[in-house]
């Protein structure tokens, strides 16, 4: 993993993150929009301009990549880089998160 990726992805963005889970399978767009406000339970919606821009980036990065384009319309995959960086994010996330549930542990048995 080139350490240029690693350090423009990481952390990633949020949007990122749930377009980089989303194309683990291939899909489009509008296919990336749906499986990222149904996983979040609409928490996040794509608008196109903020999913073309970024994707585009993916794509330039070969974070990302198109696998066919049928009738204007392009589906996108993963790479091999992308599900790296999606690890390492996720891992990243995890520490986060396992840091936080044990400060906040401490901190309310403390208060008790």
């Amino acid at each position: 993993m080139q350490d240029n990726l690693i350090k423009k992805y990481i952390p990633m963005t949020e949007t990122t993150y749930y377009t980089l889970l989303a194309v683990m399978e291939p899909r489009h767009g509008y296919a990336i929009m749906q499986f990222v406000s149904r996983l979040t339970d609409g928490r996040i919606q794509l608008g196109t301009g903020t999913l073309y821009t970024m994707v585009g980036r993916l794509v330039e990065d070969d974070i990302i990549r198109i696998v066919s384009v049928d009738g204007g319309k392009k589906t996108y995959h993963i790479t091999d880089a992308g599900i790296e960086l999606l690890v390492r994010e996720t891992e990243r996330l995890n520490q986060q998160l396992d840091n936080g549930r044990d400060i906040l542990k401490c901190t309310s048995a403390g208060d008790e």
